[in-house]
Parts: C-alpha cells; structure tokens; sequence
C-alpha cells in the first residue's frame, strides 16, 4: 500500500490519504462537466482502493470503491464541507465573494511539480481547465489552438492509461473576441505592426520557461460563494497560449496558469474589481492536507493579525519580512524579504538563513542523515527504518516584522525508497531571491493585503489571503520612500 504522511504537532505519521484523491476526481471530472462543488480545507483518512488513471497522477493509492462504506463516509463528509463552506462564505458580506463555477476547491497535486489546482470553466459553452494558480505572475493563460508539439494535450500514466486535457480555441466559443494591437492598455502603440493587428504577448518565467500567442477576452465563468451560488459570468482577459516552453511542456502547469500577481488591468482579481464585481482582493485557503479553497472579492475578518508588506520596485509582488527564525530551542536573529509564490513548488532560502535552518534541524532529529543522493534535489535528508511509522521534528516558527509568530506545520517531504522511506527538510538553496514557495505556505495563517491598510498584509487561522487594492497606484506613490 502507498502511503502519505499528515502531521500532528511536530510529529509526523503513516496514513492512507482518500480525501486527496476524492478532491482530485472530482476535479479531473469538471474537466468534461458542467459543475462540481468546492470542498473546504478539512481532511481525513480512510483505507480503500483506487483508480489507476488517478493513482498514477498523484503517486499513490486511495480512492474507496464506490458503494463501499468508506465512499458514502468520503461523499457525506463532502456534503458537510460544502454546507459548511457555504455557510462560512457568506459571513454577511456584501456582494458575496466568488469563486470558480466548478467550485471554489482547491488541490496541491505532487505529480504535477507540487503546484496548486483549480477547475476553471471559460467560453462559451462552458469549458473547463485544469489551471495552476500562481501569485506570482499576472497573466491567466491557456493552451490554445496548439499542438502536441508546443502545448500539453495529455498527460501519459506509467500504467498506459491517458488523461486527456481541454485546449482552449477562441473560434470555439461564442464570446470570444480577439484582443486588437491598438489597444493601449495591453500592447503599446509602436509595437503594433498595424492597428489592426492581434495583441501579442510572451511572457518569460524562471528556468527557462515561456509562455507566448495573442490576448484574447472571454467569458470567466463564477458564481458567488454563499447559500445562493449565483451566476456570475465575468469578461476577461487572457493569454491564448499558442505556444509553451520549458517545463511547461513536461507536467509543469499542463494545462494553463492563472496569475493572481499585482498587475492592475491583467491579473484576475483586478479585472473583477475593475467590473464592479468586489473589492480587489483574493483569498487562498491551503490545508495541511493539500486541500483548499480560493475566493475572490474577500473582505477578511477584523482579527486578523498584522506585518508589513515591502514596497520592491526589483521583485512587484507578495513581498514579506521576516525578522526571526525558531527552530527547536534555537533562535536567530536573522532578517530577510522573501516573496510568497504558490507558483514556486519549494522554498529556496539565501544565506545565512538557508544555513541556521537547514544545519540546527540537522543538529536536532534523531534519524541518521542520508548521503548525497543526485536523484533528491534536497540537501538534507534522513532514512527511516523500514518498521518506523513516525518521526519527530523540531517546531519550527518565523517571526514577521511587527512581531508576529507564524508556525511551519508541514515544513518536511517524504520519498520512497528501496527498502523503506526517506524524508527531507524541503527548502532549497537560493543564490539571490527568497521564496517561500507551495511547500511552505502551510504556514496555516492569513497573509492579507488590506485595501484599508495598504501597507499592511495580515495573517491568522488557517488562510492564506492576499488583498491587492490599488497596489500598483500604491507602489508609485510609495516608491521613493522604501525600495529593494
């Protein structure tokens, strides 16, 4: 039996991980249908069978047989979750948030580079997409009108089996319109070949990757997050991706990217605000489980916690301080800006942070520390006994800048290998920019960007939000007085 590990305080133990996979079906089946509600970020575990077409996504087993006592525990536990997330949601807020038509559901899928998923339905009709949701980048884009050859058109399982995915066309939908070069918000004038001309973009992200083809405006299909789940189809723009590089062709992203950036007039929560539809804000609701949820339009709640968020003109985007760093019984004094980026699967650290973390963990597990092993990228690992079924860590915690403690719950990752398990402190080495990355947003807090305080981003219980409002206006009116 495979097996995944969920934690309990600084201990970690062997479970089975049903939920995960439950999530995950019902996301690949909104691929081809018309709704699927969003699950919270609650989670439980139960023995059972699975899929292959699934199993081999994710790595390993757990989806119970339909029919069987762990399915309707599994589907009634669902049920409780979308009652209650309804209920939640609304809180009174006025408009209500919103969130994806298929759901507000969430899912950090591990065979996919450890990125977080959404199901996304666009145009008309209604077809959905498997996106990954990235803070930090701007643009939502998807393979469109492309190839195998320079798009992901399916994604092959060691079984033999084939997951086939959706690609976008702007002549298949009936609200689709092209985006023209003359447009002044997208495409500056002397770049225009004639006026007449499509809005061509490319954007390069790291390790070598692109994404290039036309914009295009197209109806994102919502409804809003409370008891009423009303319809909310908003025009948008988008990147149609004719064109995908690097690790975007090989599992990274498969099958398109929605930037959550800074950027006014091309992020999503930004063009929802500029239409009327809410404050310009988001919420990202990660469970130590991989499970979650997102909102747009979210107000946040008044006790939430508070530090400041650093103005960059090098790095426009989720930027935090950090001022402290707890691990165990030892505590540095260590400061360091790192950029909060559910795009990026891991977090990489500079020194001397990278190096107070990763050698006082070291100095304080009890397991044998692994060798060099050029198949793990990370640097320091432990093996585990073939008989061990848990394994203690140090707590670990980092103080923000106005002194608020946020403690990492899942800060470790697990490999099988020959003969037993290994597990690893999942941070890497950074030579210039801190990120903290999908890993380490388990950090269960709130990480707010208020539109009444806009020097402020705000963290609490068990969401990771971002508010936005007028952040690029902020950053010019800001930018002489603090800059990276």
């Amino acid at each position: 039996m495979a097996l995944v590990w969920t934690s309990t305080a600084s201990s970690y133990s062997l479970t089975s991980g049903s939920y995960i996979l439950i999530l995950l079906v019902l996301l690949l089946l909104g691929l081809n249908s018309g709704s699927c509600y969003g699950l919270g970020s609650f989670g439980f575990d139960i023995h059972h069978r699975f899929l292959d077409p699934v199993k081999q996504i994710l790595g390993f087993e757990g989806l119970p047989e339909k029919g069987s006592v762990e399915y309707y525990v599994a589907m009634t536990h669902r049920d409780s979750i979308i009652h209650g997330r309804h209920l939640a949601a609304s809180n009174n807020q006025s408009p209500a948030p919103l969130t994806f038509a298929n759901g507000n559901s969430t899912l950090l899928i591990k065979n996919l580079d450890f990125l977080y998923y959404a199901n996304v339905s666009v145009g008309t009709p209604s077809v959905s997409y498997l996106v990954a949701l990235d803070t930090g980048s701007d643009l939502f884009w998807l393979p469109c009108d492309c190839n195998k050859s320079t798009c992901v058109t399916s994604l092959p399982t060691s079984s033999g089996q084939v997951v086939n995915f959706n690609i976008y066309s702007p002549n298949a939908s009936s609200t689709s319109n092209k985006v023209s070069c003359n447009s002044s918000i997208y495409c500056p004038p002397n770049q225009c070949p004639s006026t007449n001309s499509d809005c061509a973009y490319e954007i390069l992200y790291y390790s070598n990757m692109s994404s290039s083809g036309i914009l295009v405006e197209d109806v994102l299909h919502l409804i809003t997050d409370d008891d009423q789940s009303k319809v909310v189809d908003a025009q948008i723009t988008l990147g149609c991706g004719k064109n995908e590089t690097g690790i975007f062709l090989s599992g990274f992203a498969p099958n398109g990217l929605l930037g959550l950036g800074t950027t006014d007039d091309l992020s999503v929560p930004s063009i929802l605000a500029s239409k009327g539809l809410g404050p310009n804000s988001f919420s990202m609701c990660f469970g130590s489980d991989g499970t979650g949820r997102i909102n747009f339009g979210d107000n946040g709640t008044s006790e939430q916690k508070e530090t400041p968020f650093i103005v960059s003109h090098t790095y426009p985007t989720y930027l935090i301080n950090v001022t402290q760093i707890n691990v165990g019984v030892n505590v540095s004094e260590i400061e360091f800006s790192a950029i909060f980026d559910s795009g990026t699967s891991f977090t990489y650290l500079t020194d001397p942070a990278y190096t107070f973390i990763s050698e006082t963990f070291n100095s304080q597990v009890t397991e044998k520390r692994r060798s060099s092993d050029s198949q793990i990228s990370f640097e320091y690992c432990y093996d585990l006994s073939a008989s061990q079924t848990t394994y203690m860590i140090p707590i670990m915690n980092l103080t923000m800048k106005g002194g608020e403690q946020y403690y990492l719950t899942h800060p470790t990752e697990v490999f099988p290998i020959k003969g037993g398990y290994v597990y690893c402190l999942a941070i890497l080495r950074s030579t210039n920019i801190n990120f903290i990355g999908g890993k380490y947003i388990f950090i269960n807090d709130y990480l707010d960007y208020k539109p009444v305080c806009l020097d402020k981003i705000s963290l609490s219980c068990f969401i990771l939000k971002f508010y936005i409002c007028a952040f690029i206006s902020f950053i010019r009116r800001l930018s002489d007085r603090e800059n990276n």
